[in-house]
């Protein structure tokens, strides 16, 4: 009878504990931030040397430009 006593005390624990992972785990998974996205390359204006996205800045002969007026007045004198 101890053995049999022994063993469902066991399962009880195992069980509980199944629970609270399933309850508690799946909270704490959802309330995790989502993973950062991936940081897109900065580049320099030749012109004012403001620092812009590169998939939004304009090249012209290896430099690049925030806008299109900076790109039309070329490199600020005096710039590397």
């Amino acid at each position: 009878m101890g053995l049999f006593r022994l063993l469902f005390w066991i399962a009880i624990i195992f069980a509980a504990i199944w629970v609270w992972r399933r309850f508690f785990g799946v909270a704490r998974k959802r309330a995790a931030p989502p993973p950062a996205q991936a940081s897109t390359p900065m580049v320099r204006c030749a012109h004012c040397g403001v620092h812009t996205p590169q998939q939004h800045a304009l090249q012209l002969a290896g430099s690049w430009y925030c806008s299109q007026a900076h790109l039309e007045q070329g490199r600020k004198p005096g710039a590397d």
